[in-house]
């Protein structure tokens, strides 16, 4: 027999303000208790969990068919979580957080590496985002940090409303927080934060200037105009791909799903972080590439 409730009692009401924190109430006893939930964010719907959970976090990866090579991004309440979250936070990183969250911006940092929780192979970073939603932010403020990536079965278009994701997920997640339809738009800007200087893994709805506006003196690194880039490894479009000299992140937000057939969502990207030879990632829903990157092919752009 199934476990919990029938598929269709499942699909909660969050539009209708006379039943928005009732069902809020129940997606965040399901979190405490240990289940997957899905949850509306600013882009596409986000299928998660107690980060800090590891048997969860191991049940959202199982519900997406997805493996531990690609881990999933960690959605904050506040900017102040960070902190208890990461380690050796840059101060542009800060300066970055108080001008873009909550918004499309994920930021890549060292890990606390005393916290109890394993989000799959992210070798000491995290991913972490605050998503500009108020279903989301309320849930988040409830239950902590939870490790969100979008709704849907790995290789298939992420979810934008709450039947879509029940459709793709079924009892695989305990609770569906359905806030009406959400655009699908462009995938968080990814930035590695774990060195002196801000890398972008991946442009997307921050703008590249809006970020380098920002910083002052301090460089944007980001792949020049007009480089190919490494081929993509595993199908995925040219959007996706990012290309640096250092570090790199892969699934963290959003992991990164595909909002479309073949593009990523905002809850992606938790990283891998290297040293010694540069190489080209793949930001996403793909693990990295080890293709060695030429000399060249990345350069420093002024502000």
């Amino acid at each position: 027999m199934p476990v919990g409730p029938p598929l269709p009692e499942r699909l909660l009401d969050c539009a209708d303000p006379q039943t928005r924190q009732e069902s809020l109430d129940r997606a965040a006893d399901a979190v405490r208790a240990g289940r997957v939930v899905v949850l509306p964010t600013d882009t596409v719907y986000g299928v998660g969990a107690d980060a800090f959970d590891v048997v969860a976090v191991a049940m959202v990866l199982a519900a997406k068919h997805r493996g531990r090579e690609m881990p999933p991004p960690v959605l904050v309440p506040n900017p102040r979580t960070v902190d208890g979250l990461a380690v050796d936070v840059p101060m542009y990183a800060r300066i970055l957080m108080r001008q873009f969250w909550p918004g499309p911006l994920t930021l890549v940092l060292r890990s606390q590496p005393s916290l109890q929780w394993d989000l799959g192979e992210t070798n000491g970073t995290v991913a972490l985002r605050m998503p500009d939603d108020e279903v989301a932010l309320s849930l988040l403020a409830e239950v902590g940090p939870m490790a969100v990536t979008s709704a849907n079965l790995t290789g298939r278009p992420a979810a934008t409303t709450g039947q879509e994701a029940l459709d793709q997920l079924g009892g695989a997640v305990a609770v569906y927080l359905d806030d009406g339809p959400r655009t699908g738009g462009l995938a968080s800007t990814i930035l590695d934060c774990t060195g002196e200087e801000p890398v972008v893994l991946r442009a997307g709805a921050l703008r590249v200037e809006d970020v380098r506006a920002v910083l002052g003196t301090t460089r944007l690194r980001a792949p020049a105009d007009g480089d190919e880039g490494p081929e993509p490894s595993t199908g995925e479009t040219t959007a996706t791909q990012s290309t640096r000299a250092g570090a790199e992140t892969v699934a963290g937000t959003t992991g990164a799903e595909e909002t479309g057939a073949q593009r990523n969502d905002a809850e992606e990207a938790a990283g891998d972080e290297t040293r010694g030879t540069p190489t080209a990632d793949l930001v996403g829903s793909v693990s990295p590439s080890g293709v060695t990157v030429p000399a060249g092919a990345v350069r420093i752009l002024g502000p």
